[in-house]
């Protein structure tokens, strides 16, 4: 059972490191203090450099339920100040400081369900609480529909790509994959969200993750088609 305590800062020590895409990282952690997370949680990693300064990031958890062994992905922006340092120097072995677990709006639990479908629907990295989402639901076995759109450049930049086969093979409770390769075949547009998306008359509970101008986008075109907006809920990210 998860415990639904206060975020805290804790130590954690990196267990395993590889590279995700060409641009990304999956890290594993081992939290022993660690109290459990919902799905589509994050935290917050903080670095601190030999002169005082610290540098604090938030990143998504692609891991829920009791386990201390948290799996996180990040991609690497060239001008940023934390993650550099955890895609090229962060090494099998370090410790590493996390804040968490955070965010309470954008989650999935499987004790929680309606009989609605969910939606899930990623730009790039922002699978990342979603990957949490489907793993989530095939390891309960729920009945829920599951459905994912994820948009990303290429077939070379799909983050999770075995998770997510998996969790489409579940027999139990399968998750229908849809990708949109923006760089191959074009980006997501609203008349291809409307046909790949269940139906309005379904009322899916929708989550959207992704950079702040998709997640924008994606969210004014789900009110287009006619989803309700209190049945849209959005996570966005920014540099790091």
């Amino acid at each position: 059972m998860i415990r639904r305590g206060r975020a805290a800062w804790h130590v954690g020590t990196v267990r395993g490191a590889r590279p995700e895409t060409p641009s990304a990282r999956r890290i594993v952690l081992d939290v022993p203090t660690w109290p459990g997370n919902a799905a589509g949680q994050h935290l917050d990693v903080r670095l601190t450099a030999p002169d005082g300064y610290q540098a604090t990031r938030s990143y998504s958890i692609a891991t829920s339920g009791p386990d201390t062994l948290l799996e996180l992905a990040v991609d690497e922006l060239p001008d940023g100040e934390v993650s550099p340092f955890l895609v090229h120097e962060l090494a099998v072995g370090d410790e590493l400081e996390v804040h968490g677990p955070l965010g309470a709006f954008f989650v999935w639990r499987p004790d929680e369900t309606s009989s609605a479908p969910v939606l899930l629907i990623a730009g790039g990295s922002g699978v990342v609480p979603l990957v949490a989402m489907a793993r989530a639901h095939a390891a309960a076995g729920d009945p829920t529909p599951f459905r994912l759109v994820y948009s990303v450049r290429t077939p070379d930049d799909v983050y999770f790509e075995k998770e997510l086969a998996d969790a489409a093979a579940s027999a139990t409770a399968p998750l229908q994959v849809d990708y949109i390769y923006s760089r191959v075949t074009g980006r997501l547009t609203r008349d291809t969200l409307a046909a790949v998306a269940f139906p309005v008359s379904a009322a899916p509970q929708v989550f959207v993750c992704g950079p702040t101008a998709f997640v924008e986008a994606v969210a004014g075109w789900l009110v287009d088609i006619g989803h309700s907006p209190t049945s849209i809920r959005t996570e966005r990210f920014g540099g790091t």
